[in-house]
């Protein structure tokens, strides 16, 4: 069985690209979030809201509030336990 990872391009501040590896995508309420992190950093998580822009694609947004930071990190890891159990 080939095993695929989806990467993405992201545009960072200083409009440098940089690709990400999806970990995951979870739900929380109604929003989707991707779990991603960095081709070259095997440690460092990340979690960006899926929104659209203005032509119906696919944004991403960075999550500062703590709040929506510490559910997403519960919903994650619920994603987690239930891989675990299949």
């Amino acid at each position: 069985m080939e095993h695929t990872v989806d990467l993405i391009v992201l545009t960072g501040e200083d409009n440098e690209e940089f690709e990400v590896e999806v970990i995951d995508r979870v739900e929380v309420g109604d929003n989707e979030y991707f779990i991603v992190r960095p081709v070259e950093e095997e440690d460092v998580y990340t979690a960006l809201r899926v929104e659209m822009d203005e032509n119906g694609e696919e944004a991403f947004s960075t999550v500062d509030d703590d709040e929506e930071i510490a559910a997403v990190e519960e919903a994650y890891s619920l994603s987690l336990l239930d891989e675990d159990d299949a």
